[in-house]
């Protein structure tokens, strides 16, 4: 019940950006550039700070950037992300790198001032063996999955610091914890990317080179949610506006499907006509992963990007940007 009237309240609050100046972090990252696209329809300022300009694990540079620049909303996309091969090559980069950024990041906005901060976290914060779908009150419940538990504890972390400046400080940060997500602006590294990713670009590749066979790590059968990234921009406007709570919030679609489903959807798209074959040496990761989204739907808000046709963008996406991708 306590939850119940805590969401009831949060569900009440209006923010308006309009004319807000909104430091958008990661602004070249798939995330980052998926929120800038979207708060360009809405009536406000868009400040960013590429990397040539700002590191962001430098505590003084981003407090002297934020004091000069004076943004009044921050959204933190900014972060180290990859796949599971590359969280198990680098996991001081996946843990350090990402404290640091959003402890600076967050720190700065509570000295300067700001009024609104939201953190973008993952899914993968949740146990490894959580109740599925996955509520928000999971968190902690449970061992993490050893293959991205470093990129998970800095999330984690990043949630529990804006819960620990709104509790002593009253600022009004927030947190929202995105899906598997996949669209413009995607990471196509052939061993760092994310699922969506690899399989797309191992693919295209296979029909390039008139291939029979692709391997696809692991045995195909667990079971995973595809956001698509402009939806979850659509979320954090959505969240911008209309939620100020405690605790994070879950984004995405609520609906999950098999890797060897996906596969095949993506093969669809691209037109390949070889055979999928299964690597079972490769990690699965855990068994499923799909979040409860009720909380976010009670607010009004839903995903509306179709999987296959949002699979369609992103191969385009990829054909329009290859030369780019490939270097």
């Amino acid at each position: 019940m306590a939850g119940e009237n805590v969401l009831s309240i949060a569900r009440s609050v209006t923010y308006d950006i309009s004319g807000k100046r909104i430091w958008v972090t990661g602004h070249r990252g798939m995330v980052g550039s998926a929120v800038v696209r979207r708060l360009s329809r809405e009536s406000c300022e868009i400040v960013t700070a590429g990397r040539t300009t700002l590191d962001l694990r430098r505590q003084a540079e981003v407090e002297a950037w934020v004091a000069a620049n004076r943004p009044q909303v921050v959204v933190v996309a900014a972060a180290k992300v990859g796949g599971i091969h590359a969280n198990a090559t680098y996991p001081v980069d996946f843990l350090y790198d990402n404290l640091a950024i959003e402890a600076n990041v967050i720190h700065a906005a509570f000295k300067s001032g700001v009024e609104k901060l939201l953190f973008l976290g993952s899914s993968c914060i949740y146990p490894r063996e959580a109740p599925q779908p996955m509520a928000e009150d999971a968190l902690l419940s449970g061992p993490l999955e050893p293959t991205n538990e470093w990129y998970a504890v800095a999330k984690i972390a990043g949630i529990k610091l804006c819960q620990a400046y709104r509790r002593q400080h009253g600022c009004d940060f927030i947190s929202a914890m995105p899906t598997n997500l996949y669209g413009p602006g995607d990471n196509f590294h052939p061993t760092d990317s994310h699922v969506p990713a690899a399989l797309l670009r191992r693919l295209h590749e296979a029909k390039e080179a008139a291939l029979s066979e692709v391997a696809v790590w692991g045995s195909g059968q667990p079971r995973r949610e595809f956001l698509h990234v402009d939806d979850l921009a659509d979320a954090c406007a959505f969240l911008l506006k209309s939620y100020s709570g405690e605790s994070h919030v879950n984004v995405g679609t609520g609906e999950d499907v098999t890797i060897a489903d996906f596969a095949e959807r993506v093969r669809r798209v691209v037109g390949w006509e070889g055979r999928l074959v299964y690597d079972t040496a490769r990690p699965d990761g855990p068994p499923r992963k799909v979040l409860d989204v009720s909380r976010l739907a009670a607010m009004g808000w839903r995903a509306a990007t179709p999987l296959e046709e949002g699979l369609r963008g992103y191969y385009r996406w990829f054909l329009d940007n290859i030369d780019h991708i490939r270097q």
